[in-house]
């Protein structure tokens, strides 16, 4: 018993670590935010394609047209939430985008309520208010400091709701498709549009210092396969209420580890600010969760 519970809550944890790096490997990368996220999402599918390979000879509806709307609009949004996420952090540090990006339970229980009807308790109007009242004092206090450091945030938050996006299809996708596939697949298909956007914005993708391709490299091993993997395990023994509100500590692991690794400080208004978003995601985890 005790070992059935270790293993799930160890796979969380690890996954946390794996995805609080996602933001440094990106500033260490120091390259345009959709490269980094070609390279992120292109290596991370590379490494995965001999699994699926090995998974899809026993699949047989992966290839139903119906079916695979859900990964291609995956794939459609995971573009646009990587290559906005990182692009917000050429402009802002890797604490405010990770906080700001991580807003996305926001999104999706708005469009719930907007979209399918879905009745809202008053503890999730609570947390939207906390949260939005902190991203204001975290962006006011940018924008006072430099213009282009709110356009980050701004940019972060954008990135938020294009994640939520891809929740809302995932959630979908999960009722035909097991994660592997699901992820491959979505994967291939960001790639594919990366690589596109890239070319298109003449953005070069070679030319770069070794340490940024060790951090294309990093970002594709542990923050997308090691972190995504250990979620998906988790997610696979725990139940989403216990496993939805842990990774709330990403932001702050990100923020505390940004420190010593990247030199960034943030000041009282920004950790007040963010303790208000972190207070308002639980909120809203808390609200729609079953055991409430």
């Amino acid at each position: 018993m005790l070992k059935q519970k270790f293993f799930p809550y160890l796979a969380l944890g690890m996954g946390i670590i794996a995805l609080s790096f996602s933001a440094l490997f990106a500033k260490w990368a120091n390259a345009p935010g959709p490269v980094m996220a070609f390279y992120r999402i292109g290596l991370a599918t590379l490494i995965l394609a001999p699994a699926f390979l090995r998974r899809r000879k026993k699949l047989s509806k992966v290839w139903d047209k119906r079916i695979l709307l859900f990964p291609l609009l995956g794939g459609v949004f995971t573009a646009l939430d990587h290559a906005v996420w990182n692009s917000a952090l050429r402009f802002t540090s890797a604490a405010n985008t990770t906080l700001l990006g991580n807003t996305s339970s926001l999104w999706v229980a708005l469009v719930a309520w907007l979209v399918f009807r879905e009745r809202l308790k008053s503890m999730f109007w609570m947390g939207l208010g906390f949260s939005l009242a902190g991203a204001v004092v975290v962006l006011g206090s940018d924008f006072s400091r430099q213009v282009s450091f709110g356009i980050g945030d701004l940019l972060a938050l954008s990135a938020g709701v294009f994640y939520a996006g891809y929740l809302l299809v995932t959630q979908r996708a999960r009722q035909h498709l097991d994660t592997l596939s699901y992820i491959w697949m979505g994967g291939l298909i960001s790639s594919l549009i990366l690589l596109l956007v890239s070319l298109a914005l003449k953005m070069p993708l070679s030319g770069y210092p070794a340490r940024s391709y060790l951090a294309f490299l990093g970002a594709a091993l542990v923050s997308h396969v090691g972190g995504y993997l250990s979620i998906g395990y988790a997610l696979g023994h725990l139940p989403a209420s216990v496993v939805s509100p842990t990774l709330i500590a990403q932001p702050v692991l990100t923020a505390l580890l940004a420190i010593p690794l990247l030199g960034e400080t943030l000041r009282t208004e920004q950790w007040l600010g963010g303790l208000s978003v972190l207070a308002g995601i639980y909120l809203v985890h808390r609200s729609r969760s079953p055991v409430d």
